[in-house]
C-alpha cells in the first residue's frame, strides 16, 4: 500500500466449485471447467443451477466437532488450513495480539438454521439442538479459527453482502500497513445451498434458469442472452503479513496487496449505482499508486443478472476506458454471497501468478451494454502480467476493490 508497510500475501487456501486447492482451481481457470450442476431444494418446486463443492466434509471432523460445525464453517475450516500451511505457520501463538482475524460471512449456518425452522414448525419440537446456536451464528467459523490457529488479536466478522470478505481482505491488509498488527489470516465462507436461500432470491427475481441441456452453462455474465446469477457455495483465505515480518520469518511472498478502496453507492438497496463502484477502484488505484492503464487484468464482480451486468460495465469504462483485459469467473464457479470476493481475489492472485487472462466462459455474444475488453473463448496464457484489480459489489451499495501485484512481471 501506498503509506506504510508493504503487505504480502504469503498463504492462499480455497475449497470451490472449480476445486479443493490452489493447484486444481488454476487448472480449472485453464480448461474453463465448471462446477456448476442441476440441484433440487426441496419442498421448492424446480430444479437450480448451482456451484458445489465436491468434498464430503463431515469426513474431515470427528463426531465432537461436528454438533459445532455447519457445512459453512467446515468449508472455512478446511480452506483456512490450506493457507495457513502454505505461508509455513503452525500455529500464531507467538504473534499474541499482534496476529488477528478478518471474515466474510452472509448468511451463517444456513444449513443448521434451516433445520431448526424444519424442528420447530414442522416436527413441533420445543427445542434446538444444544450447540445449534454455536452452527448458525454469522461469526461462528471467525470463532472456530481463531480457536483452531491460537489467533488471539483482534478477530473481525464482516457481513457487507457481496463484498464482506473483500472487506475483510482490505481491512486485514490496512491495518497490517498502519502497523497495527503484523500478520493477518482474511477470507470469506459460505454454504447457502438451501432451499431457504433460493426461496428468498427467487422473490428477488435475481436467479438464473437451468439451462436444459447444459446447466454448467447456466451463468453467463457481460452475455446477452444471460438471465440471472447462480448461488455457489465455498470458502476462500488469505494469509497476509508486512513485508518486515515475512522476511524475518523468510516467508515466500506469493505477490502483494496492493491497494484497496471501498466506497458507498448511497443510491438504493438492492440497484447498483456505476458511481460508487468507480469509486471504489480509483480508491484502490490511488491507494496503491497506481494509473489505471497500468492494470493488466481485471476480475469483474458480474454475477449475470441483466441490470447489474450493465451497471458494472459503465463503471468499469469509466475509470479504465476499453484499455483494461475483464472477465467474470463467476460463470465457472457461481456466486459465493459473502465469500465471493476472497475467491475471486485468490483467482486473481492465481491468474498473475500462472500468467494467464483467465476467459469469461460461456460468453459466445457480449450485450452491447456491456461493451468492454471482454476476455473470451479461452483463457489466454504466457501474459506478461504484473498488476490486476479484483471488483466486489454488493447489495446496499458497498463496493469493495482490491489491487494486487507481483513486482515483477514472468519473463
Amino acid at each position: 500500500m501506498r503509506h506504510g508497510q508493504a503487505v504480502f500475501i504469503t498463504g492462499i487456501g480455497i475449497v470451490s466449485p472449480i476445486g479443493n486447492d490452489v493447484a486444481k482451481v488454476a487448472q480449472s481457470l485453464l480448461t474453463l471447467r465448471s462446477g456448476i450442476q442441476r440441484i433440487d431444494a426441496p419442498p421448492l418446486a424446480r430444479s437450480y443451477p448451482a456451484g458445489v463443492v465436491d468434498i464430503d466434509a463431515d469426513a474431515h471432523f470427528d463426531a465432537l466437532e461436528l454438533p459445532y460445525l455447519d457445512r459453512c464453517q467446515q468449508l472455512a475450516v478446511l480452506a483456512a488450513q490450506q493457507a495457513v500451511t502454505q505461508a509455513g505457520i503452525t500455529d500464531f501463538s507467538a504473534c499474541d495480539e499482534r496476529a488477528a482475524l478478518y471474515y466474510g460471512n452472509v448468511a451463517g449456518g444456513s444449513a443448521t438454521r434451516e433445520r431448526c425452522h424444519q424442528q420447530l414448525l414442522c416436527e413441533g419440537r420445543q427445542s434446538a439442538a444444544p450447540f445449534a446456536a454455536m452452527a448458525i451464528m454469522g461469526n461462528a467459523a471467525a470463532a472456530q479459527l481463531s480457536i483452531r490457529h491460537r489467533i488471539r488479536g483482534p478477530v473481525h466478522t464482516f457481513g457487507s453482502a457481496c463484498a464482506a470478505s473483500a472487506a475483510a481482505i482490505g481491512e486485514a491488509a490496512r491495518a497490517i500497513a498502519d502497523g497495527h498488527i503484523d500478520i493477518a489470516l482474511a477470507g470469506g465462507a459460505e454454504a447457502p445451498l438451501c432451499a431457504g436461500t433460493f426461496f428468498v432470491f427467487e422473490g428477488a427475481r435475481a436467479l438464473a434458469a437451468c439451462d436444459r441441456n447444459a446447466p454448467e452453462r447456466s451463468c453467463r455474465p457481460f452475455a446477452a442472452d444471460r438471465n440471472g446469477l447462480v448461488l455457489g457455495e465455498g470458502a476462500a483465505f488469505l494469509v497476509l503479513e508486512s513485508s518486515s515480518h515475512a522476511n524475518k520469518r523468510g516467508a515466500w511472498e506469493l505477490a502483494r496487496l496492493a491497494g484497496y478502496g471501498i466506497a458507498a453507492d448511497a443510491f438504493h438497496v438492492a440497484a447498483p449505482s456505476a458511481e460508487g463502484q468507480a469509486r471504489a477502484m480509483r480508491a484502490a488505484l490511488q491507494d496503491a499508486d497506481y494509473l489505471a492503464e497500468s492494470i493488466d487484468y481485471l476480475n469483474a464482480h458480474a454475477t449475470g443478472t441483466p441490470a447489474g451486468d450493465a451497471v458494472e460495465a459503465a463503471a468499469i469504462r469509466s475509470v479504465f476506458g476499453d484499455a483494461v483485459p475483464v472477465s467474470s469467473t463467476k460463470a465457472l464457479h457461481g456466486h459465493l454471497l459473502g465469500a465471493a470476493g476472497a475467491l475471486e481475489c485468490a483467482i486473481t492472485v492465481i491468474a498473475l501468478r500462472h500468467a494467464m487472462l483467465p476467459a469469461t466462459a460461456f460468453l459466445a455474444q457480449p450485450d452491447p451494454r456491456c461493451a468492454l475488453r471482454h476476455l473470451t473463448g479461452a483463457t489466454q496464457t504466457g501474459q506478461r502480467l504484473r498488476r490486476a484489480l479484483s471488483l466486489s459489489c454488493g447489495f446496499g451499495g458497498t463496493n469493495v476493490a482490491l489491487a494486487v501485484c507481483m513486482e515483477d512481471p514472468q519473463p
